[in-house]
């Protein structure tokens, strides 16, 4: 929230506007006096790296009452403030409309009390409303992920990530119960971010016999040879019959049925507590100017609207139409009609068949056989998140009836026959795990002149060089018929450069190491002199985790390739940092990514700071390095790339039987080798044909790439006067057409 709360002051500074902080929600509102207070610039300093809100929250019952209100309009009038941007959940914006709604008739009243001068009413006639949704839950129709959800998600993996370790050792049973009274997302995304081995929501109870069910899949991956298992549960699960299931039922009916040494965690509120993360930090920023900006362009007639994130692009959508929604899926919850239920929260449709098939063995054994042979490879640098893309492939493709391989060390490995049969069981425990259990290497296919192989298709994954041998194994194919079979890529890089996606496996994990980092490293300096950090980041060419990175952690100014700077620029963000220092910020932060240029390198940008600032400011650096590679992966990275591959192993399924001829399969078409990219609001595939003048080969990044869009929000944060380009921003939907059909997966940034 604290982000939302930065960028919304920052921004409404910048283009001109008065600001307030409004301290303990509605309360503060009604009780006015030094609840409502003038924001400034550095009073929203410091602030990204802290959890919780800084201007408070708190329930207000005398603000569901009209006097409430009455005394509430009155503090915003004596202020002049008729914009209100109110981050919170479905209550507290039912309520910001209701006010809405009432604004004329309570300025009315006021004027008949003598409150108010009468020619007030017309000075003040409209209340204008944005919302922005606030809720670990992600229980709010309309966007695909809520302020707050992705910073829960790494407090329950983090604990999963924990407990496993010491479930294995004693080989034991943990029943994890998670927040979601009614909604029961953050327990299925974090049940396949962890490989849990049942899981249990509110939306989809499970059917009656549902106990036999779930002690026969315990005991069955317990005969495979897994010391553990793990057991989600929402706080809010329930039956087919509305009976409340608990995490101590749950952990009762183990020891009953199965004698399994159990325990049971309850998070409880430390899913809402921590340091948010890179993911929630920019998207509550990009939320924060979005809706600063449907202030400016709203009008009296123009409906309260919400601020949502659809893929990865900002919308407008009717606030009202959202909560009605929000609250339809409760009705059909509290009626039974559960189906219905998980067809309104729109990605839990997509994402709980997709779970049944990744949790549960059984229904692979149930598939007929397809006779169908299926390779899956990494190639280039490793990036977190590969294993659960790999673990999500083979275990699709088990329960599509294929018969899967693993090929080790990329193409080297394969020209080398390092190709072996990979079962269900050896890709358990796999979505936790960095780097690339499979092994990488750099190599492209034509490193490796491969001429036979034993699959009849082959799943990729990684970055730029994966996109090379597929164009290299295209045009093999006119001399090689081994070589025409179906073939898909599926983006896997932290430094997010390949072509045909906006995101890639990996870099989140890398964005949240660089967001970590700086935090650290901003934190040494406190109490100390003014300091300024110089910190180089990896990416190649790509200026992705420089420019996203710095947005994340409060960069003063990032240097990126696709960005050109000269010693002017340098000089000028210099003087501009001096003279923050000043007058305001005691630690400064500069970013540059590791390719920039090859003379205004990080030493010498180091040298120019240090050397300019004396006096005002002292230098430090820091070069991040293969940090950024290693490491667990983030839930982010962990479901981006179960669902990406999930739906990539489909489409080969597809593929297979429509070139199938003849007793062998024959793909030679350009659609049959392809890349599965997120493209702003939907998961596209493209044949990679196409996709060869989008790129730059000599500096391997696209020619466009969507994130440069960002880059002024960072400027303005940081306080430079620079234009920003409002082409791209949300315009104003309606809740039921902003999903496209090919959308199946809940990603943004």
């Amino acid at each position: 929230m604290n982000a939302a709360v930065r960028a919304v002051v920052r921004m409404g500074l910048y283009v001109g506007a008065k600001v307030y902080f409004i301290h303990e929600g509605y309360q503060g509102m009604v009780d006015g006096g030094e609840n409502i207070r003038e924001a400034t610039w550095e009073s929203v300093s410091s602030m990204l790296q802290v959890g919780g809100t800084v201007i408070g929250s708190a329930r207000c019952k005398e603000f569901r009452t009209h006097e409430g209100r009455l005394k509430a309009a009155l503090n915003l009038v004596q202020r002049g403030i008729t914009n209100l941007c109110v981050i919170g959940g479905d209550g507290s914006l039912t309520g910001a409309n209701l006010f809405r709604e009432e604004w004329s008739g309570l300025l009315t009243e006021l004027v008949e009390q003598g409150s108010i001068e009468a020619d007030a009413v017309q000075k003040y006639s409209a209340l204008h409303i944005v919302g922005m949704v606030g809720s670990i839950d992600n229980d709010f129709c309309g966007t695909d992920m809520t302020i707050g959800t992705d910073s829960a998600l790494h407090r329950i993996i983090e604990v999963v990530d924990a407990i496993m370790t010491t479930a294995q050792s004693h080989q034991r049973t943990f029943v994890l119960e998670v927040m979601g009274r009614h909604c029961g997302y953050l327990a299925l995304v974090s049940a396949l971010a962890c490989g849990a081995d049942w899981v249990l929501i509110p939306e989809m109870p499970p059917e009656d016999g549902w106990e036999d069910k779930m002690c026969q899949k315990l005991s069955a991956t317990r005969s495979r040879g897994t010391r553990l298992n793990i057991i989600i549960v929402a706080e809010g699960a329930i039956d087919r019959h509305g009976k409340p299931i608990t995490s101590s039922l749950v952990k009762d009916l183990v020891v009953k049925c199965l004698g399994f040494d159990t325990r049971v965690t309850i998070l409880g509120h430390v899913q809402r507590g921590g340091t948010p993360s890179a993911f929630d930090r920019i998207l509550a920023s990009r939320m924060g100017v979005e809706a600063v900006l449907a202030l400016l362009e709203t009008t009296a007639n123009t409906p309260a609207c919400v601020v949502s994130l659809c893929g990865n692009q900002s919308v407008r959508l009717p606030l009202m139409e959202c909560v009605q929604m929000t609250q339809e899926v409760q009705k059909a919850m509290d009626e039974k009609r559960f189906e219905e239920a998980v067809k309104l929260r729109g990605l839990f449709a997509l994402m709980f068949p997709m779970s049944l098939v990744l949790l549960t063995f059984l229904l692979c054994i149930l598939h007929p056989q397809s006779n169908f042979n299926v390779a899956v490879l990494n190639v280039g640098a490793p990036a977190a998140g590969m294993n659960a893309a790999v673990r999500s492939a083979v275990r699709v493709g088990i329960s599509e009836g294929h018969k899967m391989f693993a090929v080790n060390d990329g193409f080297e490995g394969f020209c080398k026959g390092q190709i072996k049969e990979i079962k269900w069981a050896d890709v358990g425990g796999w979505t936790g795990q960095g780097g690339s259990l499979l092994g990488t290497k750099r190599y492209t296919f034509n490193t490796y002149f491969i001429i036979s192989n034993p699959a009849d298709t082959k799943a990729l994954g990684s970055a730029l060089q994966a996109f090379l041998s597929l164009l290299e194994l295209l045009t093999a194919r006119g001399k090689y018929d081994e070589l025409c079979v179906p073939m898909v890529m599926v983006p896997a890089t932290v430094s997010n450069n390949v072509p045909g996606s906006d995101l890639s496996i990996g870099a989140d994990t890398a964005l949240n190491a660089i967001t970590t980092t700086c935090d650290r490293i901003k934190q040494s300096a406190s109490g100390t002199k003014r300091r300024v950090f110089i910190i180089e980041t990896m990416g190649g060419y790509c200026g992705y985790l420089a420019s996203v990175g710095g947005l994340a952690a409060g960069a003063d100014a990032a240097y990126i390739y696709e960005e050109p700077f000269d010693i002017r620029d340098l000089q000028a963000n210099v003087e501009h940092l001096t003279e923050k220092m000043k007058t305001s910020i005691q630690r400064g932060l500069v970013l540059r990514n590791e390719n920039s240029n090859e003379n205004y390198t990080t030493d010498f940008i180091y040298q120019l700071y240090t050397e300019e600032g004396k006096g005002v400011f002292d230098c430090r650096k820091n070069v991040l390095g293969h940090m950024q590679q290693g490491g667990a992966p983030s839930p982010f990275d962990r479901n981006f790339g179960t669902k990406i591959s999930a739906k990539a192993m489909q489409w080969i399924s597809k593929k297979l039987v429509e070139t199938f001829r003849q007793g062998r399969v024959f793909a030679n078409t350009e659609d049959s080798c392809c890349l599965l990219g997120m493209r702003r609001r939907a998961l596209v595939f493209q044949p990679v044909v196409q996709l060869k003048d989008e790129t730059d080969f000599v500096h391997r990044i696209p020619k466009e790439q969507w994130w440069l869009k960002l880059r002024p929000l960072m400027k303005i944060l940081a306080k430079y006067k620079t234009s920003y380009d409002v082409s791209d921003s949300g315009q104003l939907e309606h809740v039921m057409r902003n999903r496209p059909k090919e959308l199946d997966a809940s990603v943004a940034m």
